[in-house]
């Protein structure tokens, strides 16, 4: 299965709406960790790639295909500039969400430790 014209062709169109040239770009085929033993032993099947301009970098090794993980790889550098370019990171929005969530357990936690205290004599 691999990536088809058209998908590709909207990808370039949006790298270079976004101004990413593939000469800013280092690309890197590495070794893929997880299960998968001897083929994933014997494969360079993940994707690196680090945006120069910015320092962005990104692994991709969802998929057993270099071609695949190779696409996924310059859409995930596209969607992280993108973001970066309208000020709105999602990986920032959730850690937030995730960290607040935590804070309101703590507290929850803390209370109900203090509840038992009170009625232990």
């Amino acid at each position: 299965m691999a990536v088809t014209p058209e998908k590709q062709k909207e990808l370039n169109e949006r790298l270079q709406a976004l101004g990413i040239r593939r000469e800013d770009v280092v690309e890197r085929f590495i070794r893929a960790s997880g299960p998968g033993g001897q083929k994933v032993n014997k494969t360079s099947s993940a994707v690196y790639l680090k945006h120069l301009p910015s320092g962005i970098e990104v692994k991709a090794q969802k998929d057993r295909s270099q071609a695949i993980n190779r696409f996924l790889a310059w859409r995930l550098l596209a969607d992280r500039l993108e973001a970066r370019h309208s000020g709105e990171d999602k990986q920032l929005k959730e850690a937030e969400r995730i960290r607040k969530q935590k804070k309101r357990q703590r507290r929850r936690r803390e209370g109900k430790e203090e509840e038992s205290k009170e009625y232990k004599i």
